[in-house]
């Protein structure tokens, strides 16, 4: 072989070389660099408790993928159970564990948990109840706030309506499942329990933390107080977890993206600037 061939195929061999690893740093560049666009309709709804999380982290969620659109619809943890498993909602969130009838093909994401709080009217004296106490009140069994150290006047108790999760979740909890007194003024959401005992001296409701501010009070529960720090601790009695829940057989890429959004770093920092404790 004369050595301007033997030149000419060690060239050829230098020049594939070098373009095979062009190649290989081309790809891989590109495969680490490139973002696939996330767009499509995120229509989630359920539990009126994770609505402040829920509605945050898809504002933020959507501002990051402008393709997307999100929407959330705060109508209790039944419907949201319900429109997950029939695929009406993309995803569905409840603030209760699921009963073993609801479970069926759902996936379940526990994302965040909540303490509830035994809310008052900041008129009333009383600071502390025990869970017992919680309990006969709601059942009708003490009916005067004199019978727990408060002044002499009827009890007005506020509850949830059908559905509720945190309803199902403080009867379960607190004792009374199925029990509620009869007269019980109830009412739709944690908001309309908010200003009903914002609006009434002697009411007792019920409420998620994150709906806690100065036109109620939260009251200590076997003399523990309501807080995230004891939530995070177990040592506040009243607490539960926030669940997000999809079929996937009718999950959607945009759906799972934004779930994973909500379970990230980012995503769980939002969870906690607005009221809930992260997991």
């Amino acid at each position: 072989m004369s050595k301007s061939l033997k030149r000419v195929l060690v060239s050829l061999l230098v020049g594939a070389t070098v373009l095979t690893l062009a190649g290989c740093g081309s790809s891989g560049s590109t495969t680490s660099t490139t973002k696939e666009a996330i767009s499509g309709e995120i229509n989630g709804g359920g539990s009126t408790s994770v609505q402040k999380i829920v509605d945050a982290a898809g504002s933020e969620f959507t501002a990051l993928n402008p393709d997307a659109k999100f929407t959330y619809s705060g109508t209790g943890s039944s419907d949201g159970i319900k429109g997950a498993t029939a695929g009406t909602y993309s995803f569905g969130c409840a603030s209760r564990e699921l009963k073993t009838e609801e479970k069926g093909n759902l996936t379940e994401l526990i994302f965040a948990y909540d303490g509830i709080a035994v809310v008052l009217n900041p008129a009333n004296t009383v600071t502390n109840l025990t869970k017992d106490q919680v309990a006969k009140i709601y059942m009708g069994e003490i009916t005067n706030w004199s019978e727990v150290g408060g002044a002499d006047a009827p009890i007005v108790v506020v509850s949830r309506e059908d559905g509720s999760g945190t309803r199902d979740a403080v009867e379960e909890l607190v004792g009374f499942k199925e029990k509620l007194k009869a007269d019980a003024t109830i009412k739709e959401g944690n908001g309309n329990v908010q200003t009903t005992v914002a609006g009434n001296t002697n009411a007792i409701g019920y409420v998620s933390l994150t709906f806690v501010d100065k036109t109620v009070k939260a009251i200590d529960v076997d003399s523990v107080k309501a807080t995230v720090d004891n939530v995070k601790n177990k040592t506040y009695p009243i607490s539960r977890p926030f669940l997000a829940m999809y079929d996937e057989s009718k999950v959607d890429d945009a759906t799972l993206a934004f779930l994973d959004f909500l379970m990230s770093t980012e995503g769980q920092a939002i969870v906690e600037e607005h009221g809930g404790i992260a997991v």
